[in-house]
């Protein structure tokens, strides 16, 4: 007989959490497409998910952010991919290979990708809280840059910045053009438009 690997019940409770909180936003992401964002009440995701509105404000701050979670939890995948880039490469090129973290979310189902977009664009409160979350991208990053540059602030701000916009200008095109061609060749092009 084999003994069976303990889980400590609290890694058992955070998969648990996470569990719920992907269920909670699937179901969101469901009534946002259906009726928008500001016609959805916590109420109605609550009830959907089997929960009450009180667990639901211990599982996400704001109403949007059971959709948005995800994306502030991206950060550190990003930190991570250009922490693991040679520390002689590039920043840039460092940079726009960390958001191949982002690029190969649902490669094979780029449709799930473009109805999370085409969500963001039809509910324009969304916006700004899918901005801050991606501010925490770069709170991530600029210190990592600012390892690889000789230069003070601003220059890892201004390249990590820079980036993030080429990344969410590709994301626009691509939405724009109905999710047809490569995310990843349109952020190539952005970045490449930017850096020269």
């Amino acid at each position: 007989m084999t003994d069976t690997p303990k889980t400590s019940p609290r890694s058992l409770r955070e998969r648990t959490r996470q569990a719920m909180r992907a269920e909670v936003s699937t179901v969101a992401a469901r009534l946002f497409a259906e009726q928008g964002c500001d016609n959805t009440t916590v109420e109605q995701i609550a009830a959907e998910a089997g929960l009450s509105r009180t667990t639901f404000f211990r599982y996400f701050g704001t109403k949007q952010d059971v959709v948005l979670t995800w994306v502030a939890d991206l950060g550190p995948g990003l930190a991570a991919a250009f922490a693991a880039r040679p520390a002689t490469e590039d920043p840039w090129l460092s940079l726009r290979r960390a958001f191949d973290v982002i690029t190969a979310i649902n490669a094979a189902e780029p449709e799930k990708s473009l109805a999370f977009y085409r969500m963001l664009d039809c509910n324009p409160t969304m916006l700004p809280r899918h901005r801050d979350k991606q501010d925490g991208w770069a709170e991530l990053l600029v210190p990592l840059v600012a390892a690889r540059l000789p230069e003070p602030e601003p220059g890892p701000q201004a390249l990590v910045t820079a980036a993030m916009a080429c990344f969410n200008a590709a994301m626009k095109t691509w939405v724009a053009g109905d999710g047809t061609g490569s995310r990843d060749e349109l952020l190539d092009r952005a970045m490449a438009a930017v850096r020269g």
